[in-house]
């Protein structure tokens, strides 16, 4: 965007807008979201920064009004796939708290001098400064959204000392954290309720925030049809699970409140692991996404305008651990959901790790080693696609294949396709759902293909793909209609309530059938 646009932005308020960058105002010292409710300053006061983070280091502090840190985070960075929009991805998951600005740039392929460089000329700055405003900005949502004491927000949010956590606090904020904390209830831009007192250790209870409408129960559908008793529980308003994290093992849930905000409930093992739990729950539900601009893109085409229309706010779910998606995708080729799904539940209770303390989902998904060691016992099917699956977890256990949200997509891409049994759908539906990329496109997925021809679409491989062209850069979000679109034509069996055949015919179809390249 231009400074005019930007400026446009701002003078009408557009929350759309809200964390895809921020506005210096020099008269006043600080720094707003889009639509903040304050008078609009005079052009030749403002400065548009890409990140808090270049603000802060600019000298700015945040707006007590608007609470520009509030505000959901940038598609840009799953948009974009260059080395900038890696690193935020990274250090939204916590790689620089866990390994370092070091850890960060040996991920990304930089040294940690030519890589703070690289950050600071195009974001405006650097991988420590980016990192600082990532634990500041959880800091003020625990500050904010609990009544944990500021010491345990402090660890929870990454920080070193308290003495660190106070500083960063004032200088970010002009504000003591007991002064944020205050201020909650009678800010508009507060993330909502209050939680009550956390019911153990290490439990919380926050509102993700997110842009425009929420396509929840396609969601919740989605998670249902795919959940592994034990290691996940789905129904139609909510979804848990359980992971593994640095700390040791955490747990959370999501699902919608009164109101319509996401709420993230969550225990955690080691509170420090609680960036990388909303990070990944946030990827999961796709929040950060930009559903009026995709939307409004899709719906200029004749044939998707309906599909927009009766499915506003759908997004593509992702995942919270690249690993455990290449080994689901994996065992999913050309089976159905049922039968993938009963697949991993019987591979997750023989060689997954069960652990105390998170009721249901007492179950960690099995690790790559542990499958590489003892897949074959438990894993059914063509021995072609079992010896596959076998190999890509030795490789991911033993670091031969690497498998990050940070990968560059082209990259990702080439590595899983030189893997013996992966084939263009496994690698490409991997992208979309590890990296969150916007843009792929599944041309030989038997239902998106169903659901192109409902729509009026070209339902052969090679003319979706000249027609989706059209759609770009949103094709991954074509696919999430196309799979219901191909659900919806389908014939609801009578014995179902409406809700139910809902999500049972939208569920079958939306996990795709891969081609015979992928086995």
């Amino acid at each position: 965007m231009t400074f005019h646009e930007r400026y446009s932005v701002i003078r009408s308020r557009d929350p759309r807008f809200d964390g895809q960058f921020v506005t210096a105002v020099r008269s006043t010292g600080i720094y707003c979201r889009p639509s903040c409710p304050a008078r609009t300053p005079k052009e030749s006061n403002v400065t548009f920064y890409a990140t808090s983070a270049a603000a802060h280091e600019a000298g700015y502090r945040a707006c007590k009004r608007c609470l520009p840190e509030a505000a959901p985070g940038s598609p840009e960075w799953d948009v974009r796939g260059d080395t900038s929009a890696r690193a935020m991805r990274l250090i939204a998951d916590g790689v620089v708290e866990r390994d370092g600005v070091p850890g960060l740039a040996r991920r990304l392929g930089y040294s940690p001098r030519h890589l703070t460089r690289l950050l600071t000329a195009e974001l405006g700055a650097g991988p420590l400064a980016l990192s600082r405003a990532h634990r500041a900005h959880t800091a003020r949502m625990l500050l904010v959204g609990t009544d944990l004491p500021a010491a345990d927000v402090a660890f929870s949010a990454g920080f070193a000392s308290v003495r660190q956590f106070n500083e960063t606090v004032r200088e970010v904020f002009g504000m003591p954290p007991l002064e944020l904390r205050a201020r909650r209830r009678r800010s508009a831009h507060a993330v909502g309720p209050v939680s009550a007192v956390p019911e153990a250790p290490g439990s919380l209870d926050l509102v993700l925030p997110h842009r425009g409408p929420l396509d929840a129960a396609g969601l919740f559908a989605w998670m249902a049809a795919r959940a592994i008793p034990g290691v996940e529980t789905a129904t139609d308003q909510s979804f848990s699970r359980t992971l593994r994290l640095d700390g040791g093992p955490a747990w959370f849930e999501l699902r919608l409140d009164v109101a319509g905000h996401v709420r993230l409930r969550a225990r955690l093992t080691a509170l420090r692991d609680l960036p990388a739990v909303v990070a990944r729950a946030r990827r999961l539900f796709d929040l950060d996404a930009d559903p009026i601009a995709v939307d409004e893109a899709l719906a200029q085409h004749r044939e998707l305008a309906p599909l927009v229309a009766g499915l506003p706010g759908i997004r593509v779910p992702g995942a919270v651990d690249p690993h455990e998606m290449l080994v689901r995708a994996m065992v999913g080729q050309q089976i159905t959901v049922s039968a993938a799904r009963t697949a991993l539940t019987t591979l997750a209770h023989a060689l997954g790790e069960r652990v105390d303390g998170f009721g249901d989902d007492g179950l960690l998904f099995p690790t790559m080693a542990a499958i590489a060691e003892r897949g074959h016992e438990v894993l059914r099917g063509p021995a072609a696609r079992t010896r596959a699956l076998l190999g890509a977890a030795a490789a991911l256990a033993d670091g031969s294949l690497t498998l990050t949200t940070g990968d560059d997509g082209a990259d990702q891409r080439a590595a899983l396709l030189a893997m013996p049994g992966i084939g263009p759908w496994t690698a490409d539906y991997v992208r979309m759902r590890v990296l969150g990329d916007p843009d792929v496109l599944l041309p030989g997925d038997v239902a998106a293909r169903s659901g192109a021809a409902a729509a009026g679409i070209p339902a052969d491989p090679n003319g979706l793909v000249s027609w989706a062209g059209r759609a770009a850069p949103w094709r991954s979000y074509l696919m999430a209609h196309l799979w219901a679109a191909a659900a919806a034509s389908r014939p609801a069996r009578s014995s179902a309530s409406p809700r139910v055949r809902r999500a049972a015919t939208k569920t079958d179809v939306l996990t795709p059938i891969p081609t015979s390249e992928d086995s």
